[in-house]
């Protein structure tokens, strides 16, 4: 391995300054029972906090009946606790941390168990469903369903910046959106599966409306210190739009964001792993991520994601082409990854791949989680 300088160099993000420009991107890892943080949460963010910036499993701002079961959340003083009992102690260790605020959208099932508990139907910009969807924890493992229009959103808006003001009390850092992997900000954004005719839809502006006011209102909470993930390649949940539409909703989306005085942006670049096969053909929209949409970044940090390998980084960071790179996969199974990027030594654990996930009959959750080995050094 090369030498690794530019990446272990400080910076300033939002209002905080990051020791190195490795983030751990947000991982679902499913050890929430009952959407309640745990110490054995707390475990592993704090193995972990070598990275400049942790970014949590995304964590819901409201009950909704995922895919994922024991997903966390935070919208109850619970919830806050929990947060700051994991926040309090990646701090002590010498770690930043942001929650990333996750609504699903379509992607949620009426029987799930959580989303009963809600009271309320599947919500989505218009009444299309995703192709796909396994729902392991329901009976017969049904996929998506048809949901419900959001008659009028302002109230998700609502829900996103009283997660941003949970988030506060439990001392996040900052919080960030999750715009990605066709959630419920990609559902309004790609012309697939919104068709709406009212302000939140049709054109580029009003598709982009909704996620640009989430935006504004997470600001309202944490003026600084803001994020947003996106995947404009589309693929994942049936998401992804022809290659020019694409490039014109992006690049109108990014430039408006970068206007908000946001920490980062962080761009999710095309990954055979998050593309998906319908009828024989890939869902994603192929192009180059990076190349399309960096001249709209102009007065925020720039981050990217999807298998970047260390040497990438060092070199995209030293030409100046991003301010940081986020690992994923790499983060699971390596809590060691930034003493491993520094000091030369090889990402070589196996992942347990039985374990990555929970479901009802899982025991240990310990397993697969808190019990990869670090390198020696």
């Amino acid at each position: 391995m090369s030498a690794i300088k530019s990446l272990f160099t400080p910076i300033q993000v939002g209002s905080i300054i990051l020791k190195n420009r490795i983030g751990m991107s947000a991982l679902t890892r499913n050890r929430a029972p009952e959407t309640y943080p745990t110490d054995l949460m707390k475990e592993y963010y704090v193995q972990r906090a070598d990275a400049g910036l942790i970014i949590t499993e995304g964590t819901l701002i409201t009950r909704q009946g995922t895919e994922w079961p024991f997903a966390p959340g935070i919208w109850d003083d619970k919830h806050v606790a929990g947060w700051k009992n994991i926040v309090d102690r990646v701090h002590a260790a010498g770690g930043k941390i942001y929650t990333q605020l996750w609504h699903v959208g379509r992607t949620s099932h009426p029987d799930a168990a959580e989303q009963k508990l809600a009271g309320t139907p599947v919500y989505a910009p218009s009444a299309i469903s995703a192709r796909g969807g396994k729902f392991r924890t329901i009976p017969g493992q049904p996929g998506y369903v048809t949901p419900t229009a959001i008659e009028d959103p302002q109230f998700i808006i609502e829900q996103f910046k009283r997660a941003a003001v949970n988030a506060k009390k439990a001392e996040f850092d900052g919080v960030q959106l999750h715009g990605a992997n066709g959630y419920l900000v990609s559902q309004f954004l790609d012309s697939g599966s919104n068709k709406r005719t009212d302000k939140w839809g049709g054109s580029i502006e009003n598709r982009s409306r909704f996620g640009l006011e989430v935006l504004k209102a997470l600001t309202e909470v944490y003026p600084r210190d803001v994020a947003i993930k996106l995947s404009p390649c589309g693929g994942y949940n049936d998401m992804g739009m022809p290659l020019q539409e694409t490039l014109d909703t992006f690049s109108y989306f990014i430039s408006e964001a970068d206007k908000l005085s946001l920490s980062f942006i962080e761009l999710v670049r095309y990954s055979a792993k998050f593309d998906v096969e319908y009828d024989g053909v890939q869902r994603a929209t192929k192009h180059d991520v990076l190349e399309s949409y960096r001249p709209f970044v102009k007065n925020t940090k720039l981050f990217l994601n999807a298998d970047v390998t260390p040497e990438e980084g060092e070199a995209l960071v030293s030409a100046g082409k991003v301010d940081g790179v986020t690992f994923g996969f790499n983060f699971i199974t390596h809590p060691d990854l930034v003493k491993r990027v520094q000091n030369g030594k090889p990402f070589d654990n196996a992942p347990d791949f039985a374990h990555l996930q929970t479901n009802k009959d899982s025991g240990d959750w310990a397993t697969g989680y808190t019990d990869y080995p670090t390198a020696t050094y």
